[in-house]
């Protein structure tokens, strides 16, 4: 049974930690920088987003990295189920693009 398509906040969520732990703060702005602005996480957004996330098991929060980190900031990180999700989201959204190649809508990749 196919699964619901992710929200765009959740995928570029579940993309920023796919590499490892960050805060809030550094999830926004790896978004940010990734997306060239395109993503703008808002506060609202992102920890509204994180809360679910958290409770849906698809992150989970972790200590900070090291001592000297500002003890207000949460760090979180990716689980198993999460990663799962997320790369069937991007199979999802290949075949979708495959189709559009198809189509003539986007040009074929470079060889």
């Amino acid at each position: 049974m196919p699964t619901e398509p992710l929200k765009p906040a959740v995928l570029h969520i579940l993309l920023a930690l796919a590499d490892g732990e960050l805060h809030g703060l550094g999830i926004a702005d790896w978004v940010e920088a990734t997306t060239h602005g395109a993503v703008d996480l808002g506060p609202g957004t992102l920890y509204r987003s994180l809360k679910e996330m958290v409770e849906e098991g698809h992150i989970r929060e972790t200590r900070a990295p090291d001592a000297d980190a500002d003890p207000r900031r949460k760090y979180y990180a990716i689980t198993a189920a999460g990663r799962r999700r997320v790369a069937s989201e991007a199979a999802r959204l290949e075949r979708l693009v495959e189709v559009a190649r198809a189509r003539k809508l986007l040009p074929e990749r470079a060889r």
